[in-house]
């Protein structure tokens, strides 16, 4: 990342574009013109600060975000962020739900990858309960974890193209995100509101087909990241709008609590994957990348390369998938099958008790985090004993990260906030909850 790094800061700054031709040399700020005016000549040009008002339905915001900027020209002086349009009340809601019934509310948090968010939810309350899952089960769960990491990064990249100026990879990535839709429908039969997971285990097995699907996407997927790489890495525009832009030290970062690749990017090698591991993922072979300079540029380098490392886990995943069952086997956590249901009264009797008095977890709290696409997200319950916690309490990554997006873009144009604000990659479900 070095190595590109140099390439891209000597191309940024030169004269000339990628094709050779010459390109404007940036102007002074508060210059008037390039060689007509001196600091001696300029005149006392004074005026008011001005409050323009982003969102919140503005593209740029990437849901409904309002951001009131205050300007001084065209230079910004302070952002102040106001959300709580998308509230849901999520966390207030799952105190009054059986913990298998808060699935599908973590399908509305962070939309663009429902399936981690329904592994997050599973994990923490089998801590809370002691329950070890299956084999087959865990590796699946990661499986789901990485085509979920890999589909928000698409569309984050590609949206982010779109804030900036670039149009076609935006086309190229969401072909790419089209095709793991095609799984995710195969396996769960949605799109987007998976509800994958349950305490102990999965809704479903993955049907035939998908093994084959999901290794032909992670043939043909590297060659799509290799050309969009070459026509967007190098890019004097692209660099120019991204480099040195929205910068945030490995220092400032760890205390805005921020992660995922916002804080890798800044130089701090954190992954929940690698330091607090969980489904057993110490056992893949895979890098974390971690940049330097911390700026907009470094971001778009961390996710576009966690995309290729995410590949690399789906691919091990496929080679080590064991057969067996998805399910703890216990009717006190798991639904008997349909057939043994109807046709064993113990069985019914299990299948009625756990549907309508749901699973019970042992007095206590837990917390689980996981790496999330956007950062670590954590699930905490407290449980009095019965089937529904007494409190349910998310850690969400898009929302910390955003509280750093004051202190990023002080100083900066008005155009360069909006690269800065795509660069958090915030999903407002996640946000507001």
């Amino acid at each position: 990342m070095g190595t590109k790094r140099t390439i891209d800061l000597e191309l940024a700054t030169s004269g000339v574009d990628p094709q050779g031709q010459p390109r404007r040399v940036p102007l002074e700020v508060g210059a008037v013109g390039a060689g007509i005016m001196t600091g001696e000549d300029e005149p006392e040009l004074g005026g008011d600060h001005m409050l323009v008002n982003i969102g919140p339905q503005h593209p740029a915001t990437h849901g409904v975000l309002r951001l009131v900027v205050e300007l001084d020209g065209e230079v910004v002086v302070r952002v102040i962020p106001h959300i709580g349009y998308l509230h849901s009340g999520f966390e207030k809601l799952g105190e009054y739900r059986y913990y298998n019934q808060i699935v599908t509310l973590t399908d509305r948090m962070d939309y663009l990858a429902p399936m981690s968010n329904n592994v997050c939810l599973a994990l923490a309350v089998e801590k809370l309960i002691g329950l070890e899952i299956t084999e087959r089960c865990k590796v699946l769960r990661v499986i789901a974890c990485e085509m979920s990491r890999i589909i928000s990064h698409l569309v984050w990249t590609g949206t982010t193209g779109i804030d900036i100026g670039a149009f076609t990879p935006f086309l190229w990535l969401f072909q790419e995100r089209e095709r793991i839709y095609n799984l995710q429908e195969m396996w769960t039969g949605a799109r987007l509101t998976t509800s994958l997971t349950r305490v102990g285990g999965l809704m479903a097995d993955i049907p035939d087909g998908f093994e084959a699907g999901l290794q032909e996407f992670c043939k043909t997927f590297p060659s799509v990241l290799d050309e969009v790489d070459q026509l967007l890495t190098r890019n004097g525009i692209w660099c120019a709008r991204m480099q040195g832009i929205g910068l945030m030290s490995g220092e400032d970062a760890i205390n805005y609590s921020l992660s995922g690749p916002m804080l890798r990017a800044s130089g701090v090698a954190y992954d929940v994957r690698k330091n607090r591991p969980y489904l057993d993922y110490e056992t893949y072979d895979f890098e974390i990348p971690v940049g330097e300079h911390g700026d907009v540029y470094d971001r778009y380098l961390c996710r576009f390369e966690e995309m290729r490392q995410s590949v690399r886990i789906l691919e091990q995943a496929l080679d080590r998938l064991p057969d067996g069952p998805i399910n703890v086997d216990d009717p006190r956590i798991s639904l008997p099958p349909k057939t043994q249901a109807m046709s064993d009264m113990e069985a019914m009797i299990f299948h009625f008790k756990q549907v309508m008095e749901g699973i019970k977890a042992p007095v206590g709290e837990a917390y689980l985090p996981i790496e999330g696409p956007k950062g670590e997200l954590g699930y905490y319950f407290v449980s009095d004993g019965t089937a529904k916690p007494v409190r349910f309490r998310v850690r969400p990554p898009a929302f910390i990260n955003l509280a750093a997006l004051p202190k990023m873009s002080e100083g900066h144009l008005l155009s360069d906030l909006i690269a800065i604000n795509a660069s958090v990659d915030i999903v407002m479900g996640e946000v507001d909850r």
